[in-house]
């Protein structure tokens, strides 16, 4: 598999004109620098060189998804795929992007449409991808202790993923957010609670909860049944995940209400998780209706959301999209089923990178928007 990896890298590169030996150094930090990647933890697990500013202006970035390699020691044994779109904002912020299962990078990225997102947001993707020599299904191993241990297996791999595109590709730390659908969503959470210092924001599409499990067996228990705690013991996993103690990052929930192979009571216990971790268990809610989705979400004593929750009523297991499979949409296909919202789109606007009318935020500081189920639509006059 090795060999045949390496194989499939190398015909990338000839067929790339050698353009993916320039990518890491197309705008890295000089040394001064380094030491402030370091208090992020960025060189965990990863060999720092003396790096130099070096200017670039007519690189051309290779198109599609390209494999990195030697990214750092990679407990978990997955592959890291980075797009690069091809007018990439300085100081870009790094959407991470996990699969679910029978998915790998390529299919999640033409059913999700993340990539047309960051060709006009001009950030950059990072999506890891689960081998089959570790789970035949392809699925990320959210429930085994060895891989969702904070610098431990798939969590670890994934962060070093992450330190990777910081110290060679030009990714801003302060912008990193995450989402995943699925055994990719319940990872997302994993990620969530190892590494809050990481993530701004995350969202999690019919996922679990962090600590749901610790086998397969208990795994497909929750999946199919549910797994049900008291708010405090689901917060009390995710702070002894990492022993965090600042600012946690926002959460959103996304999950249909016909789910049968993540039943939707996940998305409810994920709430309990957060609402006790966030300290907002006792506010209410403010609650929206749109169409399909029903939103509720929980703000802060200065108005900020900071969790969500998008339940899509009659949606079975899925990232929802528009349907119409455009240059503005996804593309329909299982699991992505088409409701006439395109949920990766919904996810961006939360997050700051897309304003209310989809147009990309050109700002470089990351603004709090406030979650709503509003409909919105993606700008055909969007720049760079």
């Amino acid at each position: 598999m090795a060999s045949l990896f390496k194989s499939f890298a190398s015909a990338i590169r000839k067929q790339a004109g050698g353009a993916l030996k320039a990518l890491p150094e197309w705008r890295p930090w000089d040394k001064a620098t380094t030491p402030a990647l370091r208090d992020h933890g960025l060189d965990a697990g990863v060999a720092q060189p003396e790096l130099k500013r070096v200017r670039a202006p007519h690189l051309v970035h290779p198109k599609g998804l390209q494999p990195v390699e030697n990214f750092g020691s990679n407990p978990g044994g997955l592959v890291m795929y980075l797009y690069t779109p091809p007018r990439p904002r300085p100081r870009s912020a790094l959407v991470v992007v996990l699969h679910g299962c029978q998915q790998n990078a390529k299919s999640y990225d033409k059913g999700s449409g993340w990539s047309k997102l960051a060709d006009r947001g001009g950030f950059l993707l990072l999506y890891p991808e689960q081998q089959r020599r570790n789970n035949a299904g392809t699925c990320f191993n959210w429930f085994e202790p060895g891989d969702t241990t904070r610098d431990h297996g798939e969590a670890f791999s994934i962060r070093q993923m992450i330190a990777n595109a910081v110290a060679f590709h030009g990714a801003d730390p302060s912008r990193v957010f995450i989402c995943g659908l699925s055994a990719g969503g319940a990872m997302t959470n994993v990620m969530l609670a190892c590494y809050p210092e990481v993530f701004v924001a995350g969202t999690i599409i019919a996922g679990l909860p962090y600590g749901a499990a610790s086998s397969t067996k208990e795994a497909l228990e929750a999946m199919y049944n549910g797994t049900v705690k008291s708010a405090k013991a689901w917060g009390d996993l995710v702070r002894a995940a990492a022993h965090h103690e600042g600012r946690w990052p926002r959460i959103a929930v996304w999950h249909g209400s016909q789910d049968t192979t993540v039943k939707p009571v996940n998305a409810g216990e994920i709430v309990k998780q957060w609402t006790n971790v966030q300290g907002l268990g006792a506010a209410d809610p403010v609650v929206e209706q749109s169409g399909a989705i029903t939103t509720r979400s929980w703000r802060d004593f200065g108005g900020t959301t900071r969790l969500a929750e998008y339940m899509v009523a009659g949606m079975g297991h899925g990232a929802p999209i528009d349907g119409h499979g455009g240059a503005n949409d996804g593309t329909p296909g299982p699991f992505f089923p088409s409701i006439g919202v395109w949920s990766t789109l919904r996810i961006a606007q939360d997050w700051g990178l897309f304003d209310k009318n989809g147009t990309p935020v050109k700002s470089g500081r990351f603004a709090l928007p406030t979650f709503s189920a509003r409909p919105r639509h993606l700008s055909e006059k969007s720049e760079l």
